[in-house]
């Protein structure tokens, strides 16, 4: 834009800035750098008119040019200072190990964050005693090389955790990433994030947990003691009833034998009566040592009902002594689940002995206690164990599982609570609810075992 007199009428007369300024003549030209405008070159003369004749504007397009070029220039410099100042202040803030390398092994230049995670001095650095080859210990050696090729391939190199030697031989687990300069260079930045903190937290969990589950089977083992307490008189009956059966048999055999012609087929059936009687007072005590035994858990498959049958065996005597009688619902045909025999055992037990108790006091109606047993679903089996007794209170339905909550003077307070333990560990669900009219149901799922599921 040109005004060689800008005193005279013009599209610009009623600007204030004009007409404040009384120029005379006014030359305006774009700075255009690559077809872009960075910006506007502006003169003006106060004292002559004509003041910008073409060969004075051809001098001027030409230095506007260059000026914007300059412009340019100037700008990316500023922000290539300022983008150096920030990756500066990321370098020197020692939030993260940072170190520039080459492809080759050397590392060119690292801030303190990284020296003090492998534990090297500066001056290690500049002497070139340093190289980040031989900080990765052998085991990692592969997995750094495909970082390398990745690096050579795409510029880049995904997060992937590794080891370094420190300088006194000790080991820091790191977490590194790194990308290279650009333009076929052989050198490039890595971001190396100490993890040291992190994987001590991850140990100590695993200690923490490691404990929690030995607590909760020191916790299990002693509640099964204390069940089994509990069952002495029942598992004493047990036991005797084969060992009578053993000597009234064993007598009924001396018997037929001592007769002038002995009665070998009787003698001999009387022999296989002692024998079945030495399996099942075998069974008994064999029950009762499992149970009072500590082992680590050992999940098989099993069908559901056999386990319920086992333990109807060892607390019949207990229902008998209490005048409760047994109403069995078991369906036929449920699939295998995938579980502790012993573990499940305790927990059925716990659960039909609570139900007993709770029948204690019950005078003005039949003392029954129910175990059903049922699928649920496409993928679990239902065991519910109900009673006819005092049922649960609104207060106490919330703290039933409750650790060392218990109703009973003599309780501990841990069976339904270990109880869920069992059950949850085994991916299944314990609870409680009221059954009406009287007392109370307690349900458990169990998932089925894999290979009946599907």
């Amino acid at each position: 834009m040109i005004l060689d007199d800008a005193s005279r009428p013009n599209l610009f007369s009623d600007d204030d800035y004009v007409h404040g300024r009384q120029a005379k003549s006014i030359l305006c030209l774009p700075l255009i750098k690559q077809g872009r405008l960075t910006g506007l070159l502006y003169l003006e003369n106060t004292l002559t008119s004509h003041a910008f004749p073409p060969d004075r504007i051809a001098v001027l397009v030409l230095l506007a040019a260059q000026a914007a070029i300059s412009l340019e220039n100037t700008r990316l410099y500023s922000d290539l200072q300022e983008r150096d100042a920030k990756v500066r202040r990321l370098v020197d803030s020692n939030i993260i190990g940072i170190f520039i390398l080459d492809l080759e092994g050397r590392i060119i230049e690292a801030n303190e964050a990284f020296l003090q995670m492998v534990g090297q001095s500066r001056d290690d650095l500049v002497s070139s005693r340093v190289r980040w080859t031989d900080l990765t210990p052998p085991e990692w050696r592969d997995a750094t090389q495909r970082a390398v090729a990745e690096l050579k391939a795409t510029g880049t190199c995904k997060t992937f955790e590794k080891e370094y030697f420190r300088k006194d031989g000790s080991r820091v687990p790191v977490l590194l990433g790194a990308a290279t300069f650009g333009g076929g260079q052989d050198q490039g930045v890595a971001f190396v994030l100490d993890l040291t903190a992190r994987k001590e937290a991850e140990e100590n969990l695993r200690d923490s947990e490691r404990r929690y589950r030995e607590s909760q089977a020191e916790l299990a083992h002693v509640t099964r003691v204390t069940t089994l307490g509990e069952l002495t008189a029942s598992i004493a009956h047990e036991v005797n009833q084969p060992l009578a059966g053993i000597s009234s048999n064993a007598e009924a055999c001396l018997s037929w034998l001592d007769r002038g012609t002995p009665n070998l087929d009787a003698a001999r059936r009387s022999v296989e009566w002692i024998i079945n009687d030495c399996n099942r007072a075998g069974e008994v005590i064999q029950r009762v040592r499992a149970l009072a035994k500590r082992t680590n858990i050992q999940k098989v498959p099993l069908h559901i009902n056999d386990i319920v049958g086992e333990v109807i065996f060892l607390v019949q005597r207990e229902m008998s002594n209490h005048r409760v009688s047994l109403r069995k619902e078991l369906a036929s045909g449920l699939p295998m689940v995938f579980v502790d025999r012993i573990q499940l055992q305790q927990v059925i037990i716990n659960l039909m002995i609570n139900s007993i108790e709770a029948m204690q006091s019950v005078t003005d109606r039949p003392r029954e206690l129910t175990i059903r047993s049922r699928r649920d679903g496409a993928h679990q089996v239902l065991v519910t164990v109900k009673d006819c007794g005092v049922g649960i209170s609104a207060e106490n339905a919330d703290r039933l599982f409750g650790a060392f909550f218990t109703t009973k003077p003599s309780g501990m307070g841990m069976g339904l609570s270990i109880g869920r333990s069992i059950i949850e560990a085994h991916g299944g669900r314990l609870w409680a609810e009221s059954n009406l009219p009287q007392g109370a149901a307690l349900h458990f799922t169990l998932p089925l075992y894999q290979e009946d599921a599907s």
